[in-house]
């Protein structure tokens, strides 16, 4: 069995979420509450789930506007 930290399981998931076009590119990901709720995690976990998106070019968050997913190149 793998052990992985919880942060990277909310960003894989999330990432297979874009990737399969569930949240569309322009499409906006629910707030870190919701996303907390949702994967029973703290705001911490979110917070550094949705930074690894953002090193990964899967999304970009605009301030007080919420984080969205962003056109992939290639």
């Amino acid at each position: 069995m793998e052990i992985q930290y919880e942060y990277v399981r909310v960003a894989e998931d999330l990432a297979r979420q874009i990737q399969a076009g569930r949240i569309p590119v322009g499409g906006r990901l629910p707030n870190e509450r919701e996303l907390a709720d949702e994967y029973r995690v703290s705001a911490g976990t979110v917070r550094r789930a949705v930074q690894e998106l953002r090193d990964r070019g899967l999304v970009k968050t605009l301030a007080g506007k919420g984080t969205f997913v962003v056109a992939q190149e290639g």
